[in-house]
């Protein structure tokens, strides 16, 4: 007890508080028999609902996913739709259990807001969006440009260190909602929109006259994005990381949706660890063996969520890029689910 009580005086010394090791978050939602999920206020892709209240995208379709894992059934949702500014808010006050919205992964994030992300769910990265009138083919030729964009976002200070580092001059205009940026380009209030260019292909769709716009070539940052979840509870972060990497690894061994029950049949050892026929790996999550059944056949694969909200399937049509496999040319890995 006397070496306990010295790892804790020492711990506070040194400035870190002390929580309690008891999965709190995993009990806190199945009492309440709902997952409450933070997401955007309507990004096409990503987190957007439709004119009856159904959200669908790449960071709904993790949600669904942690709720399918929990309770066998993906609609024990509560959706919460919040801004930029105050996601991290919502996350830290405990209005939301994971906040699955669109977000970068960061170190200052990482270490001032008592939140840890849990993966990564799309690599991305800054880009600009301009008028097809003003020909220009590329960012190097907006000097003196006008720039629409977010406030509340790694966005603004890319931006700044983007045309600094490029000898050039420009004008933000700053707006507090995505759609709010959005409109105010489409009106001609500034010559060009930045933002990720998931974001940038997404608020597109949104325009009168999509086709009347170009995303140029150029991409300023590196923009993980990816779920995060408060500090202190360690099996809650374990749940929602495995859940991602579930679903990375389902699309690894190549079990879908449709041959999920037909490969669960196998006899190789990596799938009987996976399907929970051999081993307790759920158990130790604090779920059920078949938590990773539950997730694909709730929302499928990630390389089916992928191209179902954002890739080939959607309106979307982005490319896999970084996104694919580590082993088809992208960087997309899961550790190993042993």
């Amino acid at each position: 007890m006397k070496r306990v009580s010295l790892v804790v005086t020492l711990a506070l010394a040194a400035g870190f508080s002390v929580q309690a090791a008891s999965a709190q978050t995993l009990k806190t939602v199945r009492d309440r028999g709902m997952l409450s999920c933070g997401v955007s206020q309507g990004l096409p892709g990503f987190s957007s609902p439709d004119d009856k209240g159904n959200w669908t995208g790449l960071d709904v379709d993790i949600c669904r996913a942690i709720s399918a894992a929990i309770f066998n059934d993906p609609s024990k949702i509560k959706f919460v739709p919040l801004s930029a500014k105050d996601r991290f808010t919502a996350l830290q006050s405990g209005e939301i259990d994971v906040l699955s919205r669109n977000t970068t992964w960061t170190l200052s994030r990482d270490t001032t807001l008592g939140a840890s992300f849990t993966g990564v769910t799309y690599y991305d990265g800054q880009g600009f969006m301009v008028k097809k009138a003003l020909k220009v083919n590329s960012a190097l030729e907006l000097n003196s440009a006008s720039v629409c964009v977010q406030q509340g976002t790694t966005t603004e200070q890319n931006l700044a260190d983007y045309f600094k580092g490029n000898n050039m001059k420009y004008e933000v205009i700053a707006f507090g909602t995505n759609d709010e940026t959005v409109k105010a380009y489409e009106s001609g209030r500034c010559d060009v929109f930045t933002t990720d260019v998931s974001g940038l292909y997404a608020d597109r769709l949104k325009l009168a006259n999509a086709a009347d716009h170009v995303v140029l070539p150029e991409v300023i940052s590196k923009e993980p994005l990816g779920p995060m979840v408060r500090h202190g509870d360690d099996q809650w972060f374990d749940v929602v990381k495995w859940t991602l990497y579930a679903m990375i690894t389902a699309e690894e061994l190549g079990i879908t949706q449709k041959n999920l029950d037909e490969m669960a049949k196998s006899d190789k050892p990596e799938m009987k660890r996976v399907f929970g026929t051999d081993g307790n790996l759920g158990e130790q999550l604090g779920l059920t063996k078949d938590w990773v059944s539950r997730i694909v056949r709730a929302v499928g694969n990630y390389g089916e969520s992928f191209d179902r909200n954002v890739g080939a399937g959607s309106k979307l049509g982005i490319a896999r890029g970084l996104n694919n496999l580590w082993s088809k040319g992208g960087i997309q890995y899961a550790p190993p689910m042993r």
